[in-house]
């Protein structure tokens, strides 16, 4: 797809920490010791909601070398429980302490009846179930005083009754509550595999003023279905389409995760280091084909 002009031309100035990696634990120690190509660190909100010990210390001394961002597993944004403002408050403490470009979490729901069910539940894509996030989402962010990033999430079933595609979905959602994406690049493949629509579609009908970060992970391939289990590097079919998605938003934020089978840090920085050869590369064909 050539890069489109009118698109770039409308894109409004946003924050570029370049290329990034989630922290983990095993890479703590490093992280501190070395100098690294690495630009920017990946939290889990969640992991850090302590008052002290070892994650904030660390948290703290990583904080002081790097820019930050908070990524959250716990909002439940898309659920029918009251919002936790007991959560809440806990993570605008956060937040204050750790002062991050910009705080996420999942266009999801996590349990129902007060119950966590710990995983990332795809909701129905629907217009009345755009309004009842969309204004969790408006309290949320009048709460933390911030606009937030929304990731999308792989699923593996879908609704009867549905009305839009995921990607109209997920638009109007943001569009409405006026927040952000974190646009989730394997999740975009791993549904695609799973539900037979194209990944291009998806990242095609998004509104680049609203796509804020990136996250690039790898998957588990079973031939009829995709798992997005995040413990493999990133394969060749989610490069292509980030490839696309560079092509079509620009200079976005870009994060490698990794949340299980985590190799040695010198590989995810060699992985990270290829995220950002083809941005220089997309970023060199744009300039050859401008005006």
């Amino acid at each position: 797809m050539p890069p489109n002009p009118e698109t770039a031309a409308a894109q409004p100035a946003r924050p570029f920490l370049g290329f990034g990696l989630g922290l983990r634990t095993p890479h703590f120690q490093q992280v501190l010791e070395q100098s690294l190509p690495v630009d920017w660190f990946e939290v889990v909100s969640e992991n850090f909601m302590v008052a002290g010990g070892k994650p904030r210390y660390f948290l703290r001394a990583i904080g002081e070398r790097y820019p930050l961002v908070m990524h959250g597993v716990s909002l439940s944004i898309g659920g029918t429980d009251p919002l936790d403002f007991d959560y809440l408050r806990q993570l605008q403490t956060l937040a204050e302490a750790v002062q991050p470009a910009w705080v996420s979490d999942h266009l999801c729901w996590t349990g129902v009846g007060g119950r966590n069910s710990h995983d990332l539940l795809p909701l129905p894509y629907a217009e009345e179930v755009v309004e009842h996030v969309a204004g969790r989402v408006r309290r949320v962010q009048d709460f933390l005083d911030r606009q937030i990033l929304l990731e999308n999430v792989s699923s593996y079933l879908t609704f009867s009754g549905q009305s839009m595609t995921e990607w109209e979905f997920y638009s109007e959602v943001c569009a409405r509550a006026d927040c952000l994406m974190l646009l989730d690049i394997n999740n975009v493949y791993v549904s695609a595999r799973n539900h037979g629509f194209e990944a291009r579609d998806y990242i095609d009908h998004l509104d680049p003023r609203r796509v804020q970060q990136f996250h690039l992970a790898g998957h588990s391939d079973y031939g009829d279905y995709v798992i997005d289990t995040h413990d493999h590097d990133v394969p060749h079919p989610v490069w292509e389409l980030y490839r696309r998605a560079l092509r079509r938003f620009g200079a976005v934020s870009t994060l490698i995760e990794r949340d299980d089978n985590i190799p040695e840090l010198e590989e995810m920085v060699t992985e990270l280091e290829f995220a950002r050869r083809i941005y220089t590369d997309e970023s060199a064909a744009e300039t050859d084909c401008a005006p």
